[in-house]
């Protein structure tokens, strides 16, 4: 059974930069794809970023492109967002997620497994 684990979140102002990373148990964390999502106060859970078996592919929702990077380390089962020149309506609730698949997905439905979750809040 695959176990997802958030850690790094916390407290960070405007402009700020903060890294969360998701450790992966349970199976070969090569034949997964990963994402993150975010869910904010009040807003429905959404896409944020996504990142293929060797981290060679990657895709971005057009609020976080060119302020987030997703990256993975096969070697150490860890899944990394990097979040820099963040804003206050960055703040959220944010989930890894896994699938057992070739091309990462943009929706949730795609992925089969997820993490608890790590808080990031993000003051002006």
């Amino acid at each position: 059974q695959v176990q997802l684990v958030e850690s790094g979140g916390g407290l960070v102002q405007a402009g700020g930069s903060l890294r969360v990373s998701c450790a992966f148990s349970g199976r070969t964390f090569a034949s997964y794809v990963m994402a993150w999502f975010r869910q904010a106060p009040g807003k429905e859970r959404e896409f944020v970023s996504a990142i293929n078996w060797s981290g060679g592919s990657t895709y971005y929702s057009d609020s976080v492109k060119g302020r987030f990077t997703i990256s993975r380390d096969n070697a150490k089962n860890t899944l990394y967002l990097q979040m820099n020149s963040l804003k206050p309506e960055d703040t959220a609730v944010y989930y890894c997620a896994a699938a057992p698949s070739v091309l990462p997905g943009r929706e949730q439905y795609e992925y089969k497994y997820w993490g608890q979750g790590t808080q990031v809040t993000v003051y002006s």
